[in-house]
């Protein structure tokens, strides 16, 4: 395993605990695994940015998908699924998803989520874009994500101790996390993080544990406009690069095709409009009150979300448009109020009634298909590092996510980590104790951006590598990221001065880390393939580009890797030039063994990630 080097400049810790695992993040996969952990008997620290409930999950909206339904199947989950994905699904991580999600959710529901019931008495299943059935659960009409966060928060609550003890599950509000700790050998030794003033401890410390679950949620952030909450500022992924793990599929972000419009200046979180409305009947249509997205694909309003978004955006271009409309005026009051409340009370608090008027929409950044590259276990690059949620790449979403299926990936490959992390500790793989993780330099290494910095990364990231790309809007993007690294690296390699350490420099910085690993991988992929669309490589190259592109960090440069054969690739860096040491990528229909290939480099000889 080859590190970095790269840490976030910050104070050494002060304090430190230890911990079998820890978990950072406390949405739907990271609560889950945690709870799994404590549950096998795993001393377990989660670590939120925020308060408990506070994450990603609890603003989602649809649902979870699963073959709950009369006459569905996993196998009829498993094709709508490799569909929406655009050929880059494995597909065996998609068939563990499906076959082990229903009674992913039946657990969920006896640890105490409530989903909404049909007069039957069953789950009441609904449709969403690119499902061909109707097996979306739901709670509280489009309050799935709050219900979910609700359960899981009382569930650890009640595991919690109610004082000082050495076994259990023990969690850190209000807490950044900063840095992988490794030893000697490079293996994982637990992380370093800074408190926000109103958790456990105050200021930097460190959990020290040999094992750690990344489960941080999105980078939404990136963007100007998106439907993440504030604190989606890829430090999963960021954290991930710099400590040398290998990161997948970037260049596929998810456009939300119907957030609320609110302004062509709006900027930061937008009030999603969910994909449930239009499963329930709502029709998209222009200022003329034309549906356009009829006749454009089988299932027009109901296709896959990328294709519905280059729809509305194609619509807007050609009449010169802000935004479309959703027109869901025919539900009337009572459906709106009972289905979906939720939005309902946004879109009027934002002075539009949806049961009197269409809704303006446009599409926003929502979802990362890539992250943290795993296996089917959840295990990274990086011996004693998994990752799960929305930071990992488990080649389950391919090109582009398949509506809903974002939670019950979260809630299946955080219970696989939790059963391989304890088949390890069983087995013996799991240190009793924590070895000394390398000390920290009191030097900055790599400098830190002012906190004004996030705002120009979020313009040029909207600007050159938004709903629509090309080379050129993504070279100017390329070179407008890589002025303000430039900028702060020269300011520090001058007088070796930095930005102040501190929440809003640490997320600019990795917020920037992100884009440009983004950036590069984008400009790479030269077609258009789920929700990368290049303009000007309007058309899907599986001859070249049925492949997946694998980001590492070496000296703060970014290359990227594809693999379009059996053989090693060549390998470009995001500047064009060749680069020995970057590994080549899957190959689109892997299995585990073959998730990482073997590559040589001059100063190892060829093994597999975890093998010592």
């Amino acid at each position: 395993m080859t590190s970095t080097g790269i840490r976030l400049h910050a104070p050494a810790p002060g304090w430190s605990i230890a911990a079998d695992v820890v978990v950072v993040g406390s949405g739907v996969a990271g609560l889950t695994a945690a709870l799994r952990c404590e549950a096998a008997g795993l001393d377990t620290v989660v670590v939120t940015k925020a308060r408990l409930d506070d994450g990603s999950t609890r603003w989602a909206q649809g649902g979870v998908a699963a073959a709950l339904g009369e006459g569905d199947t996993p196998e009829q989950h498993l094709d709508d699924t490799l569909v929406a994905g655009a050929g880059l699904c494995d597909e065996e991580a998609v068939r563990i998803l499906v076959t082990e999600g229903p009674d992913a959710v039946r657990r969920l529901i006896e640890t105490g989520a409530h989903f909404d019931e049909s007069s039957e008495g069953g789950l009441a299943l609904t449709r969403e874009g690119g499902h061909h059935r109707r097996r979306i659960a739901h709670a509280g009409g489009d309050a799935t994500g709050a219900e979910i966060s609700r359960a899981l928060v009382e569930a650890v609550n009640e595991v919690m101790p109610s004082g000082t003890r050495a076994r259990g599950l023990r969690t850190i509000e209000n807490a950044l996390v900063l840095d992988l700790l490794t030893d000697a050998d490079g293996r994982t030794a637990g992380v370093s993080l800074h408190v926000m003033g109103e958790g456990q401890h105050d200021g930097v410390g460190a959990v020290h544990a040999p094992t750690v679950v990344l489960a941080t949620g999105g980078m939404g952030q990136v963007f100007a406009a998106t439907t993440n909450p504030s604190v989606s500022t890829g430090d999963g992924v960021a954290l991930a690069l710099r400590a040398g793990a290998e990161v997948s599929d970037l260049e596929f972000v998810q456009f939300h095709p119907t957030v609320l419009f609110l302004g062509p200046e709006a900027e930061g979180q937008q009030p999603l409009v969910s994909e449930a409305v239009r499963g329930e009947g709502a029709h998209l249509v222009d200022a003329d009150g034309v549906r356009f997205m009829v006749g454009q694909h089988e299932l027009a309003e109901l296709a896959p979300r990328d294709i519905v978004a280059k729809g509305i955006l194609r619509r807007m271009l050609e009449q010169d448009a802000e935004h479309m409309f959703l027109d869901a005026r025919h539900f009337g009051a009572e459906m709106w109020e009972q289905r979906f409340p939720t939005i309902l009370a946004a879109c009027r608090a934002h002075g539009i009634d949806p049961v009197t008027d269409p809704i303006p929409i446009a599409p926003a950044a929502h979802y990362a298909s890539g992250g943290v590259r795993t296996d089917s276990h959840g295990r990274t690059t990086v011996p004693g590092l998994y990752a799960c949620g929305e930071v990992a790449c488990t080649g389950v979403h391919g090109a582009n996510r398949l509506a809903s299926n974002s939670l019950l990936e979260g809630l299946v490959y955080a219970e696989r980590i939790a059963a391989d992390i304890a088949r390890e500790r069983s087995q013996g793989g799991l240190h009793a104790r924590v070895p000394q993780p390398v000390p920290y330099s009191e030097q900055p290494a790599h400098p830190l951006l002012a906190p004004e910095t996030r705002f120009a990364i979020q313009r040029i990231m909207s600007e050159g590598a938004g709903v629509l790309r090309s080379a050129e809007s993504l070279a100017r993007a390329a070179d407008q990221l890589e002025q303000l690294y430039a900028e702060a690296r020269g300011t520090l390699d001058e007088n070796g001065k930095t930005a102040e350490p501190g929440v809003d420099t640490w997320e600019a910085t990795n917020l920037l880390c992100v884009a440009r690993a983004l950036v590069a991988a984008a400009r790479l992929r030269e077609e258009t393939r789920g929700c990368h669309w290049r303009e000007d490589r309007p058309e899907r190259d599986d001859t070249n580009w049925r492949r997946h592109i694998v980001v590492r960090l070496n000296h703060d440069r970014p290359p990227v890797s594809p693999h379009p054969s059996d053989e090693a690739p060549p390998v470009l860096d995001a500047w064009g030039h060749p680069h020995r040491a970057a590994p080549p990528g899957p190959t689109v229909k892997t299995t585990e063994s073959a998730l990482f290939p073997p590559t040589r480099t001059e100063a190892s000889a060829p093994r597999r990630p975890q093998e010592q």
